[in-house]
């Protein structure tokens, strides 16, 4: 390592270190340059010797420089309060992958910051799995719609028969007049979810009716196209937000269409490239609602 690339972080003002942070990164990500590289290993193994802006921004773009043997400081930086980086150390421990962060993370569902409570639903999401979801399931209930959009998006990610089964008791039940996070991330969970969302397009609650509706769009199955037809052509039920079924099934239709446009792009492209096939997870599915 080039004794100055880490001098660089160390003198100076803020400003002018946070700039040669900047070029450190640049090179790492451009070049692979091991010298910078190693010099932002230092930073994470030594982060109380650096100034927490130095800390959070290189957190930012940590997946530039992941490295297995950096697990150990970036967990004593997820319980350090008075460093007061946790945020950024649940961004550390997602782009290296340090699953023992997982009950660490938990701890911090219900942190004072919401920046903190941010990332630990996004690492969860990423880093936990069917052991995480009753800690999650919790805040499909905050008042806070970014917080309850973040957990559905953690769960879904997840995956699994507890994450549906918390996701859909929230279809079920609506604690929230608009939930197209919800449907948009159920439909994610294909194709088990199928037939409820077909039989939630039947119920004799018309808010229920638009939500399965948004659902059923965001499938990208041919299956949901007779449901949504009909409910198209001849239902006019109003939700609770002076929303139509027949609008929600309009545009749900036309989601439908435009993830299977998207999927069979994507396919004909990897034919031509013999890249790998095109799979429900790699579908940018969208939002609603």
């Amino acid at each position: 390592m080039n004794p100055a690339d880490l001098q660089g972080l160390r003198t100076g003002d803020l400003a002018t270190r946070e700039t040669h942070l900047h070029h450190l990164l640049d090179r790492a990500r451009t070049d692979g340059d091991q010298s910078a590289i190693a010099a932002l290993h230092v930073l994470v193994r030594d982060y109380r010797d650096y100034h927490r802006s130095l800390y959070s921004r290189a957190m930012n773009q940590a997946a530039v420089f992941a490295d297995p043997g950096l697990r150990e400081p970036l967990l004593a930086a997820l319980a350090d309060t008075r460093y007061n980086c946790q945020a950024w150390a649940a961004m550390g421990c997602v782009a290296m992958d340090v699953r023992a962060a997982v009950p660490q993370l938990v701890t911090l569902l219900d942190h004072e910051q919401w920046i903190v409570r941010d990332e630990a639903v996004t690492a969860l999401g990423r880093l936990g799995d069917a052991s995480v979801v009753p800690s999650l399931r919790p805040l499909l209930g905050d008042q806070a719609d970014w917080l309850r959009q973040r957990t559905a998006d953690a769960l879904a990610r997840i995956g699994g028969d507890a994450a549906l089964e918390a996701l859909w008791s929230e279809f079920e039940h609506r604690r929230f007049p608009r939930i197209g996070y919800i449907a948009s991330t159920l439909a994610l969970f294909m194709p088990e979810v199928l037939p409820r969302l077909l039989a939630a397009a039947d119920s004799t609650d018309p808010d229920q009716r638009y939500w399965a509706a948004v659902a059923l769009g965001s499938t990208g199955d041919d299956r949901a196209v007779p449901t949504l037809e009909r409910l198209m052509a001849g239902d006019r039920g109003a939700t609770v937000f002076d929303g139509e079924v027949r609008t929600a099934a309009k545009k749900g239709l036309r989601t439908l269409r435009r993830i299977q446009a998207a999927v069979a792009g994507r396919e004909g492209a990897g034919a031509d490239s013999d890249a790998g096939p095109v799979t429900a997870s790699s579908r940018v599915w969208p939002s609603a609602g």
